[in-house]
């Protein structure tokens, strides 16, 4: 059974860098041919694709993201790790780890077959 589990501190300030790391146990983050995902929800809103990692390494960013956003990974640990640069009181939502068998640029639930449970960040000055 695949597990994803999220971390990292719940507050951020503004302009300050968001990171999240999200442990999988159960499966290898490098196993043909699963990609691995930040998706968020910003209260009151829907789902978002944020970016991810395949794996081989290979990352994909939302459009609205690219010139904030960064996704790696440590294999040794089994983990990939979010880092959202500048961040507003807009970027406050919950945020998921999850993942899909093959590259998704969407946030459709279907689309992944393992969820985190999902971690709070809240943006506040």
């Amino acid at each position: 059974q695949v597990q994803l589990q999220e971390s990292g501190p719940g507050l951020v300030k503004p302009s300050q860098t968001l990171s999240l790391i999200c442990t999988v146990s159960g499966g290898s983050i490098t196993t043909n041919y699963y990609h691995w995902s930040w998706i968020r929800q910003p209260p009151g809103k829907g789902l978002e694709w944020m970016g991810a990692i395949g794996y081989s390494g290979s990352c994909y960013y939302s459009p609205s993201l690219r010139s904030r956003i960064s996704i790696s990974r440590d294999t040794s640990k089994n983990q990939f790790t979010l880092q959202l640069s500048s961040v507003t009181p807009e970027d406050t939502a919950v945020y998921y780890c999850a993942r899909s068998r093959t590259v998704v640029t969407t946030a459709i639930r279907d689309e992944y077959d393992y969820w985190g449970q999902g971690t709070q960040v809240t943006v506040y000055s």
